[in-house]
């Protein structure tokens, strides 16, 4: 890092006061963690996470500038970042420019249009919902819309608790609300309408990368660390010992590896019963997903058609487990994706075999049958290890083989920015062609994505 990249920062965090890192931490809750953001109690420290997360760096502080020219620094916009008002005005009318969501923006802009005593008002309508260390007179009004939002009383998509509030003593403050709720549907309805072509969400990536990157449509985010919770459900030991599961710690173990190098919080839970799975599985559903980019879940067990078994042979329905996520019922997810992968059977029949080469061997055992649909809602993946009615194979000694082959394709192809279900379909492939003991398996992808899944890999 350059000496004057570190005296800009040096001069600029000794001209900031408490009330306006408060201001920029606020801004920046899109891009930075809220528990990193938490932690921050001096400006310096501040620029420094903005560096981890590569939010500015020597070269590249247009995040900064449009920081200072939000909070009304254009002292510290002119005097050490050669810019102006002017300047910032042109540059955040360029679509796709500005790095702080409309969202946050509007926040902002209420809490400085708000009077001392309207902030009186709004604590004292939360008195019911919010606890009464949180609405102390010395509160700002950000941060009671930090603990609104933290409460689920406030989102992106839902304004409507503070609408109706401002509607008794502000009603000015309560269209600006309503403008904004407008705009926002009617950009979702000309997008709907006309479908207009995407741009990459890595505008700095050139050539043929780049170019396919638009070709290929929008990309998910995955900006954050962690990037989401990696949730590995690995029922071996079952209460009847004739259904115990060999080799499935070998594909916990495999799933392990790859989402910590793919920077996910990895958690395995180990031989749960059918409630089990159920309450651990809605759990992660009520977490909250705000600050993470996507959720993966993976599945090993028995089951029957359409349910998973818990160790005490109770089922689940798979359904019911996807469902936890919708955008309804995990709200923090949503537009963001969930990623189900199943290894089960879906039935008792097998594949027969073709003239193809062998190259698998050993003792092969079987799982039996889970899903056969999902929900209609967008942003869900599910790969099964096998298509409806059919069986798939486990490997007592090295795992199975949907799960083994999935782990080598996303190390082999996620550092070439290759998407999930690129990758998923070059497993579908490998898995098909190989002869399992004179039987064949095929795996099968259901997705309703919007947009293409790109696991970052770290540098």
């Amino acid at each position: 890092m350059s000496t004057d990249f570190r005296k800009l920062l040096f001069e600029v965090s000794e001209a900031l006061v408490t009330e306006e890192l408060s201001a920029l931490k606020f801004l920046s809750l899109d891009h930075v963690p809220r528990r990193k953001l938490e932690a921050i109690h001096e400006p310096k420290a501040f620029f420094e996470v903005l560096q981890e997360k590569d939010m500015i760096r020597a070269g590249n502080l247009f995040f900064l500038k449009e920081l200072l020219y939000r909070i009304h620094r254009i002292d510290l916009l002119t005097a050490h970042l050669g810019s102006s008002r002017e300047e910032m005005d042109r540059e955040l009318r360029i679509p796709g420019r500005a790095q702080v969501s409309a969202y946050r923006q509007l926040l902002y802009g209420i809490a400085e249009d708000l009077t001392s005593e309207d902030v009186r008002s709004v604590k004292f309508l939360l008195q019911k919902q919010l606890p009464k260390n949180k609405l102390q007179e010395n509160a700002s009004m950000l941060q009671v819309f930090l603990e609104m939002e933290r409460n689920g009383i406030i989102k992106e998509d839902n304004l409507t608790m503070l609408k109706d509030m401002l509607q008794r003593f502000r009603v000015d403050i309560k269209k600006k609300i309503d403008a904004y709720e407008g705009k926002k549907r009617e950009n979702y309805s000309r997008e709907e309408v006309c479908h207009p072509v995407s741009v990459s969400v890595y505008p700095e990536e050139k050539g043929a990368e780049g170019e396919a990157a638009k070709l290929h449509g929008k990309i998910y985010k995955m900006k954050n660390n962690p990037h989401g919770y990696c949730l590995i459900l690995n029922n071996h030991i079952f209460k009847n010992p004739c259904y115990n599961r060999e080799g499935t710690l070998q594909d916990g173990e495999a799933v392990k590896r790859v989402f910590k190098w793919l920077q996910f919080e990895t958690v395995e839970y180990m031989d749960l019963e059918g409630k089990e799975i159920r309450d651990t599985v809605k759990e992660y559903s009520k977490k909250d997903h705000r600050y993470m980019d996507c959720f993966v879940c993976f599945i090993f067990s028995h089951g029957e058609k359409d349910k998973i078994k818990g160790v005490d042979d109770e089922c689940v329905n798979i359904d019911d487990l996807v469902s936890y996520f919708t955008g309804t019922n995990c709200p923090s997810l949503a537009g963001k994706p969930k990623v189900f992968i199943i290894q089960a059977c879906q039935g008792s029949g097998h594949h027969p075999s073709v003239a193809v080469e062998s190259d698998s061997s050993g003792h092969l055992e079987v799982d039996a049958s889970p899903l056969t649909s999902i929900p209609d809602k967008a942003d869900i993946l599910i790969g099964m290890a096998t298509v409806e009615d059919y069986k798939c194979y486990r490997s007592p000694k090295t795992g199975s083989v949907y799960i083994q082959s999935l782990c080598e394709k996303m190390e082999l192809l996620c550092p070439l920015r290759t998407d999930l279900t690129a990758i998923l379909t070059e497993v579908n492939n490998e898995v098909a062609r190989r002869d399992l003991k004179g039987f064949k398996q095929m795996p099968k992808i259901t997705s309703t994505l919007l947009k293409r899944l790109i696991f970052e890999v770290p540098q």
